[in-house]
């Protein structure tokens, strides 16, 4: 038999490019978020981008944009689900498509930064996760915290005892509304817009919100004091859309979520900067903080959050209420 070297030659040739995986061409992730380049979220991102470029020799580039710049969040969603966004940060959202995502913003569902952690990192963070994979075609690959919600008012108020009648402003959520109403406020849906003008002249008492929203707001000129009522601890998801994931190498796959775990220390660590400062500024500008009876607070809010989630997290909230 005479042999062919070239032939053999351009045989191994072939079946070596077709050997050579996808990550060996240069790859641009592009992280739409709507965040501001202030915002902890947006800094994390950049790391994120910064720490798998670096844990790639630059093979994998991320870029990041802020401000919606890229998108709404559903739409960002959407697009992800079709291949045409690689990234985005998006959290309870996902409900639509992932019932289990509601349990990232439950009222009074965690005790503590760190049961929130405890839950975000475990069994309960592992189900929500591989359903949103599952459902949403969306992989999270980290977390980041949100400021605790917080009751602002112009009087101390300590216990639910003090809510009684409070007129008060909340989101157009029945969650919320009902929530409040179960512990003896009157809320009411308001559009954002509306809620200082209408703090000023008296139209309604109170309103919650993350201190930094409290602070950009310039809320303390018309409200006297922050009820330490951290109602609301929840956390959002740094994702890659499950196509994109897909194409990549599981080597890089790794490398992402390296690189996705180190982002989230980070912004653990400007969270919880970005919470003292803000407090700190709050109380230069003359609001008293008022420690509160957390444990009345969820008490009287549990029956109204368990009838207000669905079938298939209720045994779960009613788990994290008794833990």
């Amino acid at each position: 038999m005479t042999f062919n070297w070239k032939t053999t030659f351009a045989a191994a040739s072939v079946a070596a490019m077709s050997a050579i995986p996808a990550f060996a061409q240069d790859m641009t992730l592009q992280l739409g978020h709507l965040a501001n380049e202030d915002n902890p979220w947006h800094l994390a991102s950049v790391k994120f981008g910064e720490e798998l470029s670096a844990l790639t020799d630059g093979r994998i580039a991320v870029e990041v944009f802020p401000n919606e710049s890229l998108g709404k969040e559903i739409d960002l969603i959407n697009g992800m689900q079709l291949g045409t966004v690689d990234m985005t940060i998006t959290g309870e959202s996902l409900q639509n498509w992932s019932p289990m995502a509601a349990l990232l913003a439950v009222p009074y569902a965690y005790r503590s930064i760190e049961h929130m952690d405890e839950v975000a990192s475990g069994d309960i963070g592992d189900q929500i996760k591989a359903e949103i994979i599952a459902n949403a075609q969306i992989r999270p690959i980290a977390y980041f915290a949100r400021g605790p919600r917080n009751l602002t008012s112009n009087r101390p108020i300590a216990s639910p005892d003090d809510l009684q009648g409070l007129k008060m402003r909340v989101p157009n959520v029945p969650l919320f509304v009902d929530t409040w109403q179960a512990l003896g406020a009157n809320p009411g849906p308001m559009a954002f817009s509306e809620v200082f003008t209408s703090l000023q002249n008296g139209t309604i008492e109170a309103q919650e919100n993350p201190l930094a929203l409290i602070r950009s707001a310039s809320f303390a000129e018309v409200q006297s004091h922050v009820n330490l009522t951290e109602h609301v601890r929840s956390w959002i998801y740094l994702t890659i859309a499950e196509s994109k994931w897909k194409q990549l190498s599981e080597e890089d796959q790794g490398h992402v979520m390296e690189a996705a775990a180190r982002a989230q220390e980070y912004e653990r660590e400007l969270f919880e900067q970005s919470v003292a400062d803000d407090r700190a500024y709050l109380e230069e500008q003359g609001m008293t903080f008022v420690e509160v009876d957390g444990a009345a607070f969820q008490a009287a809010a549990k029956d109204a959050v368990l009838m207000n989630v669905s079938d298939e997290v209720r045994p779960i909230v009613e788990g994290l209420f008794t833990e």
